[in-house]
């Protein structure tokens, strides 16, 4: 039997269009939109499909999907990336719409039940959209609580979230931005008659681009939504009931979302067989959209498709499933220091075991994309295509390929000693893996595997069944291999018949078809013989055909039409059995994407000298750099050290331009979230407080599109931080007030700085106003310090310049006029620049003399000073008795210092 071919693969420029052509089978293609709209996404329930037929009017042809908008339309709305909204009523047939744009009606979605393949290649940084988010929120007294589901069409999960506590609206929309969604669901209420609510605007107004679907208000009920999870739920995530049962808001988002699902999928998921979670906002630490951006975590602001990002730095993942995971983590770092800490501990077993860390490099490198094989493995099509046919046979090949990996990867694991390789160990060891292989090798041939290249897949899917199985099926693949044999035959009869070098080839988009490369020999006549039709020719390289190969191609489309649709057959009683175990799945996913990411973690040690951080109430760090700096500069940038404390948690930070303040405080929050990620950080030593929430002003241009000037959008996050910062904040602020006067710049500083000096959070403030230095003298928790420079004079031209060191000291700026110096660089004229000076030493003599600090405060000081460190020894030291001795006897003489300095000068 023809089991292979040596027939030569051509896929560039071919096309993409996949299997032997788009019939349908057993009716014609008008059957696509007959489909009922009436069953819950489920079948496992004759109860709940009853109540829900009650609210359903059926035909005598059965139910069926309302007309939407056009093809056109549609493509428009994609085209264009402007939203939809409709009113979208899968159960009547005059439903009323709209439209904005487009409706988005049964497109192809990434992950759905029609979709070719999966990719073996780790993702890109920046993620194609394929989440579909519903909200909703409640009204009256209950208005701000706040209900979300997702669901990735390339991952099976269910994703539940539920706000109701401070900064509500700021954490859903912060959700969404991390859930980057193709499409935004909502009830049809929540933007009646033009008068939106609050959350309705807020999304219209960060997500233009994202298509906004309002559906009934009715499908957003919160029985629906349990009754289908109930159903749909694998027993082992059963657990979430308990957790979502009282949270009627993110039910009601669910039942909503999953009736889209099933309209716009055109299939309905296989009972028990989704992974349902809830994930409440505390689990994670928050940062918003503008912080994200600021800090590049995973798009470089220059240009979107540079890797110098820390998602891009940290990125060596091998499999899909890693990278997303990598990207979702960094967006939404962990809060829980055990759980880090088991991951850190995963990473140094890594590091300092070369086999283990090379020996699961290599067992991961060969997964595919295990999320989306699930996604459409757990989907059941209503209509029979041959499109869908041939994929859930690619996908079942796909899945033996998957499991056939487990052992290599379970040996890698066997002899590790982490708690974390241990229980993925422990995971892999379950004997159900090798339950669902062997129960797919009693229908799939032994040596069925997933190849790369469409004519081999091709070759694989057609013998993918095992003979004997299926008479009909038999005798189908061999008139295909006749078939193939024939072509193979007619291609050497037509290279004899006019002597030319030619060999069969496959595409795609042209079946079989003939290729012939001329080297040294002539045409006869110098042309093709007029029996070779649909010639291509490129530089001395022939395509063409023949009206009998063509005739060929179609009788083998036509074999392979009842191969794919016999095998079909099979392949769906094989995957009724694989459901019932489908969360072992699940784990394999977990396990694979989570050891994708601690290997990459591991891998950017490699790279660069990083080192494992602890976690106390301090944040320290010693000699710590900037990641993505570092990986730019493809050599060491300059360090510098960072502490800050209780005892002084809010840090000012003056110098001129360009002296690197904002590279350093940048610098701080990356380490900060790359520890919390469970990575190691690029220093010598490194310590954190665990951060609930990480906030960035900096410096902005005007907005043009919103007609917002540079202050008013620095006023806006300002505000945003104010109302939503708690005691465990970590505050990066870079030049605020400058997009105003000088008077109200250092007012509104003042004030902001006085609000944030009143909590606990960690505040690093950046500024050009040297009057805010004066804050160190009236609090005690104010620090100091500014970036260093140095003054050199030209030998030869007596000119001055300015090299920067980019170093942090203690103290305040001592380059009280910079400014005055980038405009003598301009070349303003000699008189301007001296009068400047003048008038500006006058100004700074005047403050200065009005800020002196008495010697009270300054006792005060260090009286302060001393209890926080005393207070921070007694919590985290880990010193012996002796370091520990010596350790406070630098701190007895470091406050009979700092109390001789208060006191006041004799004369």
């Amino acid at each position: 039997m023809f089991r292979s071919s040596s027939t030569e693969e051509v896929t560039g420029g071919e096309g993409s269009e996949g299997g032997p052509g788009g019939g349908l089978f057993p009716a014609d293609r008008s059957r696509l939109n007959e489909t009922s709209s009436c069953d819950p996404p489920s079948v496992s329930s004759t109860s709940s499909r009853q109540s829900l037929n009650e609210e359903c009017t059926t035909s005598s042809h059965g139910p069926s999907l309302p007309r939407m908008a056009s093809e056109g339309q549609l493509h428009h709305s994609l085209r264009t990336g402007r939203s939809t909204s409709l009113l979208f009523d899968p159960t009547s047939e005059s439903s009323s719409f709209r439209s904005r744009g487009g409706t988005p009606r049964l497109r192809r979605t990434p992950g759905s039940a029609g979709a070719t393949g999966t990719s073996c290649s780790s993702s890109s940084t920046a993620p194609v959209p394929s989440v579909i988010v519903a909200v909703v929120e409640g009204r009256g007294l209950a208005r701000g609580e706040i209900g979300m589901a997702s669901l990735n069409l390339k991952c099976p999960e269910l994703v539940l979230s539920q706000f109701a506590d401070t900064g509500t609206y700021a954490k859903v929309i912060t959700k969404i931005h991390i859930l980057v969604p193709v499409e935004i669901l909502m009830p049809d209420t929540a933007s009646e008659k033009g008068k939106g609510t609050k959350l309705f605007k807020l999304i219209n107004e960060n997500f233009p681009g994202v298509a906004f679907t309002a559906i009934q208000r009715k499908y957003f009920n919160e029985r629906k939504g349990l009754e289908y999870i109930q159903q749909l739920s694998a027993p082992e995530f059963g657990t979430v009931l308990m957790e979502v049962q009282a949270k009627y808001y993110c039910l009601a988002a669910a039942a909503a979302l999953l009736k889209y699902l099933e309209f716009l999928q055109n299939s309905v998921y296989a009972a028990k067989s989704l992974k349902v979670s809830f994930k409440g906002s505390e689990q994670t630490a928050m940062i918003d959209s503008a912080s994200a951006t600021n800090l590049e975590l995973v798009v470089n602001n220059r240009d979107h498709r540079s890797e110098h990002t820390l998602l891009g730095v940290l990125n060596h993942t091998k499999t899909p499933g890693g990278a997303r995971r990598l990207r979702s983590n960094i967006l939404e770092p962990l809060v829980d220091v055990d759980t880090i800490n088991i991951r850190l501990d995963t990473i140094q077993e890594l590091l300092q075991d070369e086999e283990l860390f090379f020996g699961l490099k290599n067992a991961i490198g060969h997964f595919l994309d295990i999320d989306q094989l699930l996604s459409v493995l757990v989907q059941i099509p209503k209509q029979e295509t041959v499109q869908v046919a041939e994929t859930k046979i690619t996908h079942v090949i796909q899945l033996k390929y998957t499991l056939d990996l487990v052992p290599r990867l379970r040996m890698v694991l066997q002899n590790c000693n982490t708690a974390l390789l241990k229980a993925y160990s422990t995971t892999l060891d379950d004997s159900r893996f090798d339950m669902i292989l062997e129960q797919i090798k009693t229908v799939i041939n032994d040596d069925t595997t997933y190849l790369k290249g469409s004519l081999n897949m091709r070759t694989q899917k057609c013998y993918a069944v095992r003979p004997n199985i299926n008479e009909f099926l038999d005798i189908a693949r061999r008139a295909y291999t006749e078939i193939v044999d024939d072509i193979a035959g007619l291609v050497n009869q037509m290279g004899e018949k006019y002597g030319l070098p030619v060999r069969t080839s496959f595409s795609t988009a042209r079946g079989f078809f003939i290729q012939m490369k001329l080297e040294g020999t002539v045409l006869p006549e110098g042309k093709l013989p007029s029996e070779f039709i649909k010639v291509t020719k490129q530089k001395n390289n022939y395509s063409f055909t023949t009206a009998d190969l063509m005739k060929m191609n179609g009788r083998c489309d036509e074999a392979l039409r009842e191969i794919f649709h016999m095998s079909y057959v099979v392949i769906c009683q094989l995957l009724s059995t694989i459901h019932e175990h489908i969360h072992c799945l699940y784990k394999l996913s977990d396990a694979v994407s989570m050891l994708d990411m601690l290997l990459s973690l591991a891998n950017a040690c490699t790279i660069s000298d990083y080192v494992r951080p602890e976690f106390t109430d301090t944040l320290a760090i010693k000699q710590g750099r900037h990641p993505i700096l570092e990986r730019i500069a493809g050599q060491q940038p300059v360090s510098n050290n960072s502490y800050i404390s209780e005892g002084s948690n809010f840090v000012v930070i003056t110098g001129p331009n360009m002296s690197g303040k904002s590279t350093y405080l940048k610098q701080v929050a990356l380490c900060q979230i790359m520890a919390q990620i469970g990575s190691f950080v690029p220093a010598e030593y490194a310590s954190f407080r665990i951060a609930d929430q990480i906030f960035t002003r900096i410096g902005v241009d005007d907005d043009f599109e919103t007609n917002s000037s540079t202050f008013m959008l620095e006023m806006k996050e300002i505000s945003y931080i104010i109302h939503n910062v708690s005691n465990r904040s970590l505050i990066i602020i870079d030049e605020l007030g400058r997009g105003t006067s000088a008077e109200e710049g250092i007012g509104i500083c003042h004030s902001v700085c006085e609000f944030l000096l009143s909590l606990k959070a960690f505040t690093l403030f950046a500024t050009h106003f040297l009057e805010l230095c004066q804050l160190e003298s009236l609090y005690p928790n104010v620090e100091n310090q500014h970036m260093e420079v140095q003054h050199t004079r030209s030998s030869a031209t007596g000119a001055e310049s300015v090299v920067y060191t980019y170093l942090l000291s203690r103290g305040c700026s001592e380059e009280r006029h910079y400014g005055l110096r980038a405009a003598e660089m301009a070349a303003l004229p000699p008189s301007v620049i001296q009068e400047a000076k003048t008038i500006a030493s006058k100004v700074s003599q005047q403050l200065q003399a009005q800020h002196q600090s008495d010697p009270e405060t300054l006792r005060q000081r260090a009286v302060y000073h001393l209890a926080t460190r005393l207070m921070q020894t007694a919590r985290n030291s880990r010193l012996d008795p002796d370091s520990l001795r010596m350790y406070l006897r630098g701190l007895k003489k470091q406050y009979e210092a700092e109390l001789q300095a208060a006191e006041p000068p004799i004369y």
